[in-house]
């Protein structure tokens, strides 16, 4: 009888899972592209130009609501760390995460969403670089042979971008690699079992870690930063509402990465991630109506190609 209306209930039950996850990867994209777009109008349009101060609230807004998130609402388990040496692997970690965020905004100061895009799209090229030179592991050749259109994608579309800006391009590589650079020595640091943590453990840790580090830089290369906010804030008070908002959504775009990786599969992860760079980037251009090249266009679709056959040619050799 309890079977029987088990199965009966399923097509129900397998309506409400689908729609669940519809909404948890709606919200993964719309907050995924809303900090991004918002990141864009705070450093380039709206004229906040302190990209270090931005990730600092970042980070703070990140350490609060881990914090609330698995202390008090108990959404994951809590992790602790076992050991002084598990601790500066975090650090180490956390350095690099925080080099990516501050380069990637500081990119977004120079460049228009779209190609902030089409490059952040080569993250797999830099990955298989630093696995290659950090790890014995090596790919099937077929592999390392679908990451040339990756990375001519990118070349074509630097050629193209109207709104091209040296310092900006290498900010966005330099945002890329550390991204990738991060991936690979998390996979190395915290490889054993007794030190793995889940990714929403190692962002209640690694993000206060970020913040001890990006205060003295905020200080140090952005001064007055408070006293330019306040005199803003005083002109117009929405800077304040942009800024927690805009940091809220960073840590959500964390939550919801998290929960999507929990209720997908790895492949549907990825197809969806490839998705949303493209998502994002016509989101911007109607946003932004910043100007697009065909070269531009073309370039950004090599790549995602790319990122497509390399995923699949990552899964068959597995």
């Amino acid at each position: 009888m309890g079977e029987m209306s088990a199965k009966g209930g399923s097509p129900a039950l397998l309506a409400t899972g689908r729609l669940f996850t519809l909404g948890l990867v709606a919200s993964w994209y719309s907050s995924n592209i809303g900090v991004l777009l918002l990141n864009k109008y705070l450093l380039s349009n709206y004229g906040f130009k302190y990209p270090i101060f931005l990730t600092m609230c970042h980070m703070a807004s990140c350490s609060l609501l881990s914090y609330a998130a698995i202390a008090w609402l108990k959404l994951v388990p809590m992790q602790t760390v076992r050991s002084r040496v598990q601790f500066l692997k975090i650090s180490a970690l956390s350095l690099v995460f925080c080099g990516s965020v501050v380069s990637g905004n500081v990119s977004l100061r120079y460049l228009p969403v779209s190609f902030n895009q089409a490059v952040g799209a080569t993250t797999p090229f830099f990955t298989a670089v630093f696995a290659y030179i950090m790890t014995v592991r090596r790919e099937a050749w077929i592999t390392y042979l679908t990451l040339v259109p990756v990375v001519t994608g990118v070349i074509i579309a630097s050629g193209g971008e109207p709104s091209f800006h040296l310092f900006g391009f290498i900010m966005c590589i330099g945002a890329t690699a550390a991204r990738a650079l991060k991936s690979v020595l998390q996979g190395i640091l915290l490889s054993s079992e007794g030190e793995k943590l889940n990714s929403m453990n190692l962002l209640l840790y690694m993000a206060p870690i970020a913040v001890v580090f990006l205060l003295p830089a905020t200080i140090i290369m952005e001064e007055n930063v408070v006293g330019i906010l306040l005199a803003l804030a005083r002109k117009d008070f929405k800077i304040i509402w942009y800024l927690l908002f805009n940091s809220a959504l960073a840590y959500f775009v964390n939550l919801t990465n998290f929960l999507v990786t929990k209720h997908t599969s790895p492949l549907t992860l990825q197809v969806l991630g490839n998705a949303k760079g493209a998502v994002a980037v016509v989101v911007s251009i109607l946003i932004f109506r910043n100007p697009v090249s065909l070269t531009g266009m073309l370039g950004y679709t090599l790549t995602v190609i790319g990122v497509i056959l390399y995923s699949e040619a990552k899964k068959r050799n597995k």
